[in-house]
């Protein structure tokens, strides 16, 4: 009975940081305005960056990115729930609380930094996916700096995520988190998808020079 009411609350907590509006908060801050309402209107980093610049687009990628980590390495352990499977289950929960976030009548962002602060908080107490991180984060950055499309590389690379954590064996609940995650992140960009095929989907250029246009 306690366990299960450990789980019930770290399912609620999870849920609830997750659900932390970085974006529009740290907008609201800077220049007191609803993020939504600008840009692509999505509640994350990226729109952020677009519409305010690096500072605060840093800021809001931080602070999506220590949500899925405090989930995942402190969370269980706070909680008498170290196994994988908890952390997986937290984490998961973190990523939902991002992108339907109770506190924006469930409109949030689309999850990509959060399910990074997963990855990278399930490789700290999992050596064996450091790997899959190491690989996940190189694709990005790769496919990246090729096409210069934020959505691009993070569509590609949570298809990647999965059969990384297949050929390096980890364990059922870990790649459950993978696919779900997938299918989630590549649902929420459906709009990017769309884009993308009709040569509409904008570029963020980061790079000090013009790249080719391989795409």
């Amino acid at each position: 009975m306690l366990a299960a009411l450990k789980i019930i609350l770290g399912i609620i907590i999870s849920y609830l940081l997750g659900s932390i509006p970085s974006a529009y908060i740290i907008a609201n801050i800077f220049s007191k305005v609803d993020i939504r309402k600008h840009g692509s209107g999505n509640v994350g980093a990226t729109n952020v960056f677009r519409v305010l610049g690096k500072l605060p687009g840093i800021l809001v990628l931080i602070f999506d990115i220590a949500k899925g980590l405090l989930a995942v390495v402190y969370l269980p352990d706070l909680l008498g729930l170290p196994e994988d499977i908890y952390r997986a289950l937290f984490g998961l929960l973190a990523v939902v609380g991002h992108i339907w976030t109770v506190f924006l009548h469930f409109k949030g962002g689309k999850g990509v930094a959060t399910s990074l602060g997963v990855m990278f908080g399930l490789a700290i107490k999992i050596t064996s996916l450091r790997i899959v991180l190491a690989l996940a984060l190189s694709s990005w950055v790769a496919i990246f700096l090729i096409g210069g499309f934020v959505s691009l590389a993070s569509i590609l690379t949570v298809l990647f995520v999965p059969i990384y954590m297949l050929i390096f064996n980890q364990s059922l609940e870990i790649v459950l988190l993978g696919i779900i995650l997938c299918i989630i992140i590549v649902y929420k960009h459906t709009s990017n998808i769309n884009r993308l095929l009709r040569g509409e989907e904008s570029r963020f250029n980061i790079l000090p020079f013009k790249r080719k246009r391989f795409l």
